[in-house]
């Protein structure tokens, strides 16, 4: 297993909500996936998995196709 590593957290939206996200990095190889797509069938997960490179998933940014904010931070 790798080592998951927290590199920052954040307050979404000060002053109006409490909700503090925390981030994590850490190296995954197809070894270390569960199943084929993403996600745990026996607990109702439904998870797409895109894995683009970084100048795929900013471009994914720029054309507005990733628009989740935590997502754009992590980036």
């Amino acid at each position: 297993m790798t080592e998951v590593r927290q590199i920052f957290d954040a307050f979404m939206s000060p002053g109006s909500v409490t909700e503090r996200l925390h981030f994590f990095v850490a190296a995954y190889s197809a070894a270390d996936r569960t199943s084929q797509l993403g996600g745990n069938a026996e607990e109702g997960e439904d998870i797409e998995r895109l894995e683009p490179t970084i100048d795929e998933a900013l471009d994914m940014i720029r054309d507005g196709r990733i628009r989740d904010g935590k997502t754009i931070i992590l980036l």
